[in-house]
């Protein structure tokens, strides 16, 4: 497959008069391979409710060119002109359907008019759903789809599109409805009218794994933001490693509406400050200004100027008073905030929550239905009587799918410049294919590090570091990153730079300061850009609680994120349990779709990041000791990790079952060997186990799993330095667990494991005791 065919994923295709990131001073880094050729890929056929209507709005190749104005066409315009009369009352003269500027305003004014519409008739055949922010928002969503972004709904994956992100996810009927009205196959009315209801594609909150076409899933507030910077992030990033002065593969820009719910969440304040410092400029953030929450209006609570912050952030702000009435302030906003270089930019629009209604203006419009005689109310307002619930005007479809046209145009063109890159530039070609088809280039298991015995002893954190380094030099896609603690953590990539604009953009480290929650977040961003970037976020264990809801909603969205997560467990030592982790393991392993591996050595080291780089659709924890362990425990293997679990030693006979079983993990599977090799000079027949990931072996079948733990076996001891919670599942009601029950201490790292009771002759005395009991 071809870049173009596989670019087609990715947004519109830019002029090459489009703006570039300067090429940068020290060459590129480049993996060396060979060109492949790019196919172009058809698009989709039009959407089944537009066929209608495709004569109305039929756009010559020549009018494309000059974008996507219908107002050209004077047969279009007097189509409109029977309703704007209606509801205008303006009397429109020839003169007046020729000034194109008053026209569009008022068929813009009445697209909104029925995008309000829309949305009341979904949260009242709902009975359900968050209408007031869609409704105060309408301008802003429609000039949107409408007049601004880039993208074509008929291949929602083009590469090169402008991405959208709704951080106010409970507005997620703006972005339904205005997805409907641009000719997203994902969202038909049918899909309304089922807002919310079980199976459909228009969850209560946007979900990027259920509605095509929504580029995250957002929710918890704030998250979006952080989204939105990461996707910022890999637009600039891959811009300054692929383009070139003749030929523009990546640029876009990132839209994202956040309301005032974001602005006070934390996530929102770390990202945006990681934007203003990384002079993000084609960033562009949309603060919903309604001044309400659920409790009622925002000065309960909220008080600072938003708008000073972020100037203080380093954003570009723009202020717009009243978009109600005045729509081309917004217009002249983003005009200004195109002509920005070194700084994102925030606009504060200032709306009214539940726009229309009778709940105008109060935190009564936030969510719920509204009473019949109110909707009456807004229909004659707008001269909707006549009209049915969910009803769409035609000449609306036709306002929208001139977007859709131009859309389909710059990918076409964008495909034009794929192929001629390719051809001009073909080792950079080669590299770009890798990425967006996945980003693992064939072979690239083979770069995984193999362990002698002669190897030095180092902490697993120290083994990942050389696996990191190795992969990097293959896998162009790896982007690591750290809060402050990448020495520590030990996962800086040697020789890649840092991710900094202007001076090195290109760079694959990311430094994100002391901001655990924006990282993840960002990461989420990166991953779910969709161009095959893969980051690892790295930090101690025991801040992975910074993090948890944005690595919650990486497993959701099915993001790639891969977290290092270093100093796992009491054995840290000296930092003492304000550090030392002990129920996070538990807490991680609850979350659904979360692959979390707990690696032993060397071996197991690189077993992890073979299972977590091919863990395509979702992320993974690699928890990594801060204390130092051998590189090869005898019995582990890479290939057993792929499994979660399996037989590390065992001295039973071939036919025979074990008396007893040990069940360890990371570096605690030490401790279990040793056990064992004392309780076999006892005569005692012992199988040690190593449980890399529960999630991994869950899904094995159940034969494979009766075999490395045969049921028959009852005594069993499970051996880890964190919360015992879930080892009974393994263990059984007649096993034992070894856990910590309590906070950590402060103390060297064997006399804090000595306290706990993780030693040799401890474990020895306790499966002495379990074995000698019947």
């Amino acid at each position: 497959m071809s870049i173009s065919s596989l670019l087609s994923l990715s947004p519109c295709p830019s002029k090459l008069t489009a703006s570039l990131h300067s090429p940068p001073s020290c060459p590129l880094p480049s993996l060396g391979l060979t060109a492949d050729l790019f196919c172009c890929r058809k698009t989709h056929r039009y959407s089944k409710r537009w066929r209608p209507f495709i004569s109305l709005c039929s756009i010559k190749p020549s009018d494309q060119l000059k974008g996507d104005r219908l107002s050209d066409d004077i047969y279009y315009r007097l189509q409109w002109k029977h309703e704007l009369d209606r509801i205008y009352v303006t009397g429109l003269s020839r003169i007046d359907v020729d000034d194109h500027e008053v026209f569009q305003h008022l068929v813009d004014k009445r697209c909104v008019d029925n995008l309000r519409m829309l949305v009341v008739d979904a949260v009242q055949c709902a009975k359900s759903g968050h209408p007031g922010m869609p409704m105060g928002m309408a301008e802003v969503g429609y000039h949107l789809y409408r007049h601004v972004m880039r993208y074509n709904p008929r291949n929602p994956k083009w590469l090169n599109r402008d991405r959208f992100v709704l951080s106010a996810g409970h507005g997620c009927l703006l972005q339904y409805v205005c997805m409907h009205l641009a000719g997203f196959e994902s969202v038909q009315i049918e899909d309304l009218k089922e807002l919310c209801k079980l199976g459909s594609r228009a969850p209560g909150h946007p979900e990027n794994e259920v509605t095509a076409g929504v580029e995250v899933t957002t929710g918890p507030l704030g998250q979006g933001v952080a989204n939105a910077v990461g996707l910022a992030l890999a637009e600039a990033h891959l811009a300054a490693r692929f383009n070139r002065p003749d030929a523009v593969i990546i640029d876009h820009r990132t839209y994202c509406i956040m309301g005032d719910g974001c602005a006070m969440e934390g996530i929102s304040y770390e990202a945006a400050s990681l934007a203003g410092h990384w002079k993000l400029n084609k960033l562009i953030l949309i603060y919903d200004d309604n001044h309400n929450t659920i409790d009622g209006d925002t000065s309960l609570a909220f008080s600072e100027d938003i708008s000073a912050r972020f100037e203080a952030l380093g954003w570009n702000t723009i202020t717009v008073d009243d978009i109600h009435e005045d729509i081309e302030q917004f217009r002249r906003s983003l005009s200004s905030s195109f002509n920005q270089t070194e700084k994102p930019t925030l606009i504060r629009v200032k709306t009214r929550i539940g726009k229309l209604s009778e709940k105008e203006g109060t935190s009564k419009a936030h969510h719920g239905t509204f009473d019949p005689a109110d909707v009456r109310k807004m229909r004659r307002k707008v001269q909707w009587d006549d009209r049915a619930p969910f009803h769409v005007m035609p000449l609306v479809y036709s306002e929208m799918k001139a977007r859709a046209d131009y859309g389909e145009k710059l990918e076409n063109d964008w495909n034009s410049t794929a192929q001629y890159y390719e051809q001009k530039y073909p080792q950079e070609a080669h590299e770009l294919k890798i990425l967006i088809s996945g980003g693992l280039p064939p072979g690239w298991e083979s770069s995984l590090p193999q362990w002698s015995q002669s190897y030095p002893v180092d902490a697993t954190r120290g083994y990942s570091e050389r696996c990191l380094n190795e992969l990097a030099k293959v896998i162009p896609g790896l982007i690591d990153g750290s809060a402050d603690l990448a020495s520590s953590n030990r996962v800086y990539l040697k020789g890649h730079g840092d991710f900094c604009l202007p001076g090195c953009p290109w760079g694959r480290n990311i430094r994100y300061g002391v901001r655990e929650h924006a990282m993840a977040g960002i990461s989420n961003g990166i991953s779910l850009h969709g161009s095959g970037l893969i980051p690892f976020a790295a930090t101690f264990l025991v801040f992975s609680d910074y993090m948890k809801n944005a690595m919650r909603l990486a497993a959701l969205s099915g993001a790639q994120v891969i977290y290092i997560l270093t100093h796992d467990s009491i054995g840290l030592g000296e930092d003492g349990p304000t550090h030392q982790p002990v129920e996070h393991l538990a807490g991680l392993r609850a979350i659904p779709r979360l692959l979390v591996l707990r690696p032993a050595d060397g071996r197991e080291t690189s077993g992890a990041y073979k299972v977590a780089l091919s863990h395509r659709h979702g992320p993974s924890v690699i928890a990594l000791s801060r204390q130092k362990v051998e590189a090869n425990v005898s019995g582990t293997s890479t290939a057993g990790v792929e499994k979660g679990g399996y037989v590390v030693s065992d001295n039973s006979p071939d036919d025979g079952v074990p008396d007893l079983i040990l069940i360890g993990t990371g570096s605690e599977l030490c401790v279990c060997e040793k056990s064992a090799e004392v309780l076999r000079t006892s005569g005692w027949k012992v199988r040690v186990v190593s449980l890399v990931c529960w999630q991994i072996f869950e899904d094995q079948p159940m034969e494979y799993k009766d075999s490395v733990l045969p049921p028959p076996v009852t005594r069993r001891i499970s051996v880890e330095a964190g919360s015992p919670l879930g080892w009974h599942e393994f263990v059984g009601p007649e096993g034992v667990v070894l856990g910590v029950r309590d906070f950590g201490a402060s103390g060297a790292y064997l006399d804090t494991f000595k306290k706990f009771g993780f030693t040799e002759e401890n474990l020895t005395q306790i499966a002495e005791t379990l074995l000698r009991c019947r």
